[in-house]
């Protein structure tokens, strides 16, 4: 008995070990995010000197899901490497009122802009394309956004799917058939 309430307590503190740190927003924070001024337009430009990618992740307070992504999907090893490497990650709070300016040039709050965009799920994370257009908002000229908690191998292959520019692919494969591509490949009929 002793053994497994042992057994029981390392568990326990492993999990808690790659568990979502809190921020004082309620958010959840990793490394790999950035503490921007919500300019997007400049957050923009500093992708794009880093030759990365930008990301815009949605969150809120006591979010389930979002705390599901950062304790189960943004961990996995495959999944943070392109986090870390390819991506540069704004977070925006759900029900926010700092002030964020568009990419579009308009100056609103965070709610106020996730209004805007129409956004309605946390987490939601916005796919920015290679090229901004100050004319549009980011909503308009995302290249995808994928609402909700996901798994890491449906995660990893948007994510790689977007990297690749894949959209740009007037072929018959849209992001769903490389997805079900990509779990054939991977051989496990999994996708995580």
């Amino acid at each position: 008995m002793r053994s497994i309430l042992f057994g029981l307590a390392l568990a326990g503190m492993t999990l808690t070990a790659h568990a979502a740190e809190m921020g004082d927003d309620g958010l959840h924070k990793a490394d790999w995010m950035r503490d921007t001024f919500k300019d997007l337009q400049e957050d923009f430009a500093e992708a794009q000197a880093e030759g990365k990618r930008m990301l815009i992740l949605v969150e809120q307070r006591g979010c389930l899901y979002c705390r599901d992504m950062h304790e189960n999907t943004f961990p996995d090893p495959r999944v943070n490497t392109l986090l870390q490497e390819d991506y540069y990650t704004v977070q925006l709070n759900l029900h926010g009122d700092t002030e964020v300016v568009d990419t579009d040039g308009e100056e609103l709050s965070e709610k106020e802009v996730l209004r805007k965009w129409g956004v309605l799920f946390t987490p939601t994370m916005i796919f920015m394309d290679t090229t901004l257009d100050e004319s549009k908002s980011a909503q308009q000229q995302a290249v995808a956004v994928m609402p909700g908690a996901f798994s890491a191998g449906t995660t990893l292959d948007l994510m790689t799917w977007v990297k690749e520019e894949r959209y740009l692919d007037t072929s018959e494969e849209d992001f769903q058939r490389y997805h079900a591509r990509m779990i054939r490949e991977r051989d496990d009929g999994d996708t995580r």
